[in-house]
């Protein structure tokens, strides 16, 4: 059994057995014990100030005096304040090693038959521009989610929701009928998602000069920006692509599929897949049919010019249009219907939308107007709300061409690896196959660490050099520990010395060598808290520690040359402990860590 489980057990029985009352485990608040203090974990006493009519000091040592005498694990304590630290007898720890140093999947919980159904939406591209930074820290940000949720025993489907019908399509398609004189990905040479994002700009430049001339000729700035002959024939195309006309529907197919193959590259350059993709333009009926229904059942009401709204002024808010008088959805219309075909189609307990902040008022009316459509799992809808991510330049505009293309920015991580790589001269030694894999690992390891160790409900400024460096904390960093660790053990085996199987059970840890154990100890801690808040950021910090913590271990202390067999096997022992955690850590952020680097 974990030994927090058993703490928790014995302070439940203490106070118990001393106060005679029953203490509430979510209560119980188990931290490690701060460095400056003798002890391993530590106990908050005030929750049980009530049932002692104590002071703290006195609650606590009553607690602990009783604890020491009844849990064999328990080899002293001492109370500071209302604080009670607990120290753990020698005789655990080395059983804990013993049982785990080897192991792979520590800290990770196997999915069982009954495990939660959790669904992760993640990148939820438009297909009228290529991916882009933006996007990126979505797409880390939803496939770590879903990986941590895997590592807590969840039953995880990861999908993707594609944009692929809409105003902003016809945008793409319209200008590209009028200046694209034909242009195909094969006759330009351009991926096709970015030969379409450059047609979404040239739409909205010459938009922009037509706005400009009805301005000039005496028309009022908003009535020109709605009059446009640009855009009246974008709503026009959006209409027809609704009727199911033959030819828009045709050149909508072709350009989408020119994205759908952009998209595809992009994704396998990252490492990610889904287990489903949706597309807009399939759901979106649903959609519309579930808004009629709700109209007929009095949830929803018509207005005089044919839309069709959802009343939400009794929860707060305003109202909401579904259907527009002309009778074409919006966004909400197709997310209702997209809700209603995942519960439809997997049954699922939870459904986490991992969208950025500017869409928070969206999901909260989503769920009430489910609610209202008398859907009960509404309430399982959880929007995983992220800060953008900004370059140091400030903010991203799509239509004015100045984001920073996923694609590119992969390229530039790659070249800013070989050329740090290069200065540094790490890779001297490696054939050109074994540079380029580690080049790819490195890049892409730097990227996502970068984006995921930032609390994912802040703001982010991304800057590509600070990211690679192989110092600091950063994807390198770790890498590079990992990296150091399994070299160890390459040289160990040059050397003939054998891998050790295990400690003797008398075995006594010096600080340096516990410390660097109850780091590794904390993981499955981690991996749950993780879980628990939908936050990457905390195995990213949690690794780097880890690397960090066993970088001064690696400094300190003599490893392969120890002369003392029996702390040269614990060291060879605490270092393949700590390789296979770093692995499985950074393999929840999506990152692969190479053998050598």
């Amino acid at each position: 059994m974990n030994i927090e489980i058993q703490l928790k057990e014995a302070i439940i029985e203490a106070v118990q057995h001393l106060y005679k009352q029953a203490a509430n485990e979510k209560a119980i608040q188990i931290q490690d014990t701060r460095k400056e203090f003798a002890g391993d974990f530590t106990i908050v006493v005030f929750p049980f100030l009530k049932m002692s009519k104590k002071s703290a000091e006195a609650t606590a040592q009553e607690i602990g005096e009783y604890v020491l005498e009844n849990t064999k694990e328990v080899e002293a304590f001492n109370v500071i304040k209302g604080f009670l630290n607990l120290s753990i007898g020698n005789e655990y720890w080395v059983d804990f090693m013993n049982q785990n140093f080897g192991n792979e999947d520590f800290g990770i919980v196997a999915e069982s038959g009954d495990a939660e159904k959790v669904m992760v939406e993640f990148s939820s591209p438009n297909t009228n521009k290529p991916l882009h930074l933006g996007h990126i820290r979505n797409i880390l940000l939803g496939d770590a989610v879903a990986r941590i949720l895997k590592a807590n025993g969840k039953k995880v489907y990861s999908v993707n929701l594609v944009n692929d019908r809409g105003i902003h399509i016809c945008k793409s398609m319209l200008a590209w009928q009028k200046w694209g004189n034909g242009a195909t990905p094969e006759s330009t040479g351009q991926k096709g998602d970015k030969l379409v994002g450059d047609y979404y700009i040239k739409f909205d430049q010459e938009y922009k000069k037509e706005i400009a001339g009805l301005v000039a000729a005496g028309t009022d700035e908003k009535l020109a920006k709605d009059q446009a002959p640009l855009l009246v024939e974008a709503r026009e195309m959006l209409l027809e692509w609704e009727a199911g006309n033959e030819e828009v529907r045709k050149l909508w197919a072709t350009m989408n599929g020119w994205v759908y193959e952009g998209f595809d590259k992009t994704y396998e350059k990252m490492g990610i897949d889904f287990d489903k993709i949706y597309y807009e333009s399939d759901t979106y009926t649903l959609g519309k049919e579930l808004v009629l229904e709700g109209l007929n059942t009095g949830a929803l009401h018509k207005k005089e010019d044919g839309s069709i709204w959802a009343d939400l002024t009794s929860n707060g808010l305003d109202e909401k249009i579904l259907l527009r008088s002309d009778g074409t959805s919006v966004y909400m219309t197709q997310d209702v219907g997209t809700a209603h075909q995942r519960f439809s189609d997997f049954h699922i307990d939870k459904h986490i939308y991992v969208v950025g902040n500017e869409q928070n008022y969206h999901f909260q009316v989503l769920k009430l107007v489910l609610k209202k459509l008398g859907f009960d799992w509404a309430d399982a809808i959880y929007h995983l709300s992220y800060g953008m991510v900004e370059l140091p330049s400030g903010k991203m505009k799509s239509r004015e061409g100045t984001v920073v293309d996923a694609d590119d920015l992969i390229d530039e991580m790659l070249r800013t690896a070989r050329e740090i790589s290069k200065e540094q001269g790490k890779l001297e030694n490696f054939s050109k196959e074994e540079v380029t894999e580690i080049l790819r690992k490195i890049s892409l390891g730097a990227l996502k660490f970068f984006i995921l160790k930032v609390d994912p409900k802040k703001s982010m400024t991304f800057i590509p050099e600070d990211s690679i460096d192989f110092n600091g904390n950063t994807g390198p960093f770790v890498q590079y520990s990992y990296a150091r660790i399994q070299s160890i053990f390459r040289k160990a085996k040059e050397k003939d010395i054998e891998i050790p199987t295990g400690l003797m059970a008398d075995f006594n840890f010096d600080e340096k060598e516990m410390q660097l154990l109850k780091m590794n100890f904390s993981f499955p801690a981690t991996v749950h808290e993780a879980g628990k808040n939908l936050s990457p950021a905390l195995i990213a910090n949690y690794v780097y520690e880890l690397a960090r913590e066993y970088n001064q271990f690696y400094h300190e202390l003599p490893i392969l040359i120890e002369e003392d067999k029996a702390k040269r096997d614990l060291r060879l022992m605490l270092s393949e402990f700590t390789g296979n955690t770093i692995k499985s850590a950074m393999g929840l952020l999506g990152i692969e860590v190479p053998p050598a680097m």
